[in-house]
């Protein structure tokens, strides 16, 4: 039976975390000092606890971290995933999201393995702003070799995600309608959430949907391009049709209602939103000696407790359990 939650639903996207540790310490994510909290699972366990999901009707697999390139492994990781097949006897929409530092020498490789498409997280176009942000100080150069590599390798369309934060990187709105247009690649404009270590976010921090196209089309004229139900970002193009850009708003216009996705942390825990209070134990019942059966089950049972909705905002809003780090994206 396939995964559908109590508000109807159908959960098709299973984002993974394969391990909790990053080489990067954006001040929107790891804005204190700690390094990893959880501990990862063997790369045949979560191939193991994929193969469950995929049969309960996940047709895309997303693996995240933390960061996902420094996992030994994950080529291979990627081969077994690549060999997986839906209960329709389709192929697995097999992706990848990196802060892109390690990227230019593992895109061909894993290219080859069966992956399909590449996000790489990367919040300036301006090196000495990225190395603010980052906290990395040759960080630059290397994201930018990753994202040519990755589209020489053939990983497209490769997305390139900025989290806008007020007071550090909202300059680099035009930067990026640029780059986007000179690189090929589809830029996606985050607002920033209250997902960080150090929990400092307040409302007048985001960059809202409405300030964003203001400051495209001063830049040049944009139109909106067609949107997938459950897909995540508004896309946009600009009057010539050359470039991409997509702009994610959870916090100014939020897509619950149409969300497909559930989440694996590096520890085995499922969470049913990223604003969850609470984790699922399934690796837990796994070494406890569950059945793939039992695990289906529990699952199953998970996912019909997915939240209606996140509350950002609200009177009452209380901050999820894990930080986005520590959650996977």
């Amino acid at each position: 039976m396939l995964l559908q939650d109590k508000h109807g639903r159908f959960i098709t996207d299973l984002r993974v975390s394969i391990t909790d540790r990053c080489n990067y310490k954006c001040v929107y994510c790891r804005t204190g000092n700690e390094g990893a909290l959880y501990s990862d699972l063997p790369l045949a366990d979560y191939l193991r606890l994929i193969k469950i999901f995929v049969q309960l009707g996940i047709d895309k697999v997303r693996l995240t971290g933390g960061e996902p390139l420094l996992r030994g492994g994950l080529v291979g990781f990627v081969r077994d995933l690549a060999k997986l097949r839906t209960p329709d006897s389709r192929q697995l929409d097999l992706a990848l999201t990196t802060n892109g530092h390690l990227l230019a020498d593992l895109a061909a490789p894993l290219k080859e393995a069966g992956l399909r498409r590449v996000t790489v997280s990367m919040d300036a176009v301006d090196p000495v702003k990225f190395a603010r942000i980052t906290r990395v100080s040759n960080g630059y150069d290397h994201v930018l070799a990753g994202i040519r590599a990755a589209k020489r390798a053939g990983l497209e369309p490769v997305k390139v995600n900025c989290v806008l934060l007020r007071g550090f990187n909202e300059d680099q709105i035009v930067e990026f309608a640029r780059f986007s247009r000179e690189e090929g690649v589809v830029v996606r404009f985050i607002e920033f959430m209250p997902l960080e270590e150090d929990r400092v976010w307040a409302p007048e921090v985001v960059v809202r949907m409405e300030e964003i196209l203001e400051k495209l089309n001063q830049f040049r004229p944009v139109r909106q391009l067609p949107n997938a139900p459950s897909e995540t970002a508004r896309r946009y193009t600009f009057d010539d049709g050359l470039g991409e850009i997509g702009i994610i708003a959870p916090v100014s216009h939020p897509f619950c209602g149409h969300c497909s996705r559930v989440r694996l942390t590096s520890d085995g825990k499922v969470r049913t939103c990223l604003f969850s209070l609470l984790d699922h134990d399934l690796a837990a019942r796994m070494y406890a000696g569950a059945s793939d059966g039992e695990l289906a089950d529990y699952i199953h049972s998970v996912v019909d407790q997915k939240e209606a909705r996140h509350h950002i905002g609200e009177p009452g809003f209380v901050k999820p359990s894990r930080s986005m780090v520590h959650i996977g994206g």
